[in-house]
């Protein structure tokens, strides 16, 4: 049985980081992104690396990409849910439907995701699904209504997650990212930070990478990543 990665959430950024991760270490990877020329020219790139276009908000659209990956590739062993989205407003100011594209996004699209993937993770011996969140988990600051209370309904759901699926042998991780992520734009809009006020994407995907390979006796269910300068 071939060793099959999804990954939802494929940009250039730790999508495509965790993509290229697990590639070198020989996985099928299913990459799910809204973007089709994207994921085009990154499978061009990557031979193990095949694309299938699709938003994870639409939620009944779902199931169906999750069976064509395992009709395609086989079952998969791992789940990485890179999707997220924010909208950076106080309570007042946010709308409703802020809030429940928030919610859509971080929270639905999760569940919806892992009930398609359950069937094809129970056909393996041990199993992972690691999410990618934010410090706005842990914590809701004035202007991060929308955001925060969603990254906080979504780390609990994964705290529930952990607890009901480890006797299965899937393990349920929670990342928390705590800083900003090194892209163009980052850069472009603080060039005066130095390298290492970044949180490197590659760096990312080599610690969810070890996430996947703990012993079931010692699992990692939340791991917080930070550059050094960061404050917390």
């Amino acid at each position: 049985m071939s060793n099959v990665c999804v990954v939802i959430g494929v940009g250039p950024d730790n999508g495509e980081a965790l993509v290229r991760r697990f590639c070198d270490e020989g996985y099928q990877v299913a990459m799910l992104a809204r973007s089709e020329d994207y994921l085009a020219r990154l499978a061009d790139e990557l031979p193990n690396a095949n694309a299938f276009v699709c938003d994870v908000t639409d939620l009944d659209s779902v199931p169906s990409v999750f069976a064509d990956i395992e009709q395609e590739l086989g079952a998969a062993s791992v789940l990485l849910y890179n999707a997220g989205g924010g909208v950076f407003k106080n309570a007042e100011a946010a709308s409703l439907a802020d809030f429940e594209a928030n919610w859509r996004i971080n929270v639905a699209a999760l569940v919806a995701a892992t009930q398609a993937v359950l069937p094809q993770l129970r056909q393996h011996d041990r199993a992972s699904i690691v999410i990618t969140s934010a410090s706005a988990a842990l914590r809701g600051r004035a202007n991060t209504a929308p955001f925060a209370s969603a990254k906080a309904a979504q780390r609990s759901l994964a705290q529930s997650l952990a607890r009901q699926l480890g006797p299965e042998r899937i393990h349920v991780a929670n990342v928390i990212l705590d800083g900003v992520v090194d892209l163009p734009r980052t850069r472009e809009a603080m060039p005066d930070q130095p390298d290492d006020f970044f949180i490197q994407p590659a760096a990312v995907a080599e610690a969810v990478w070890m996430l996947t390979q703990q012993a079931p006796s010692a699992w990692t269910f939340e791991l917080d990543l930070r550059p050094f300068g960061e404050t917390w």
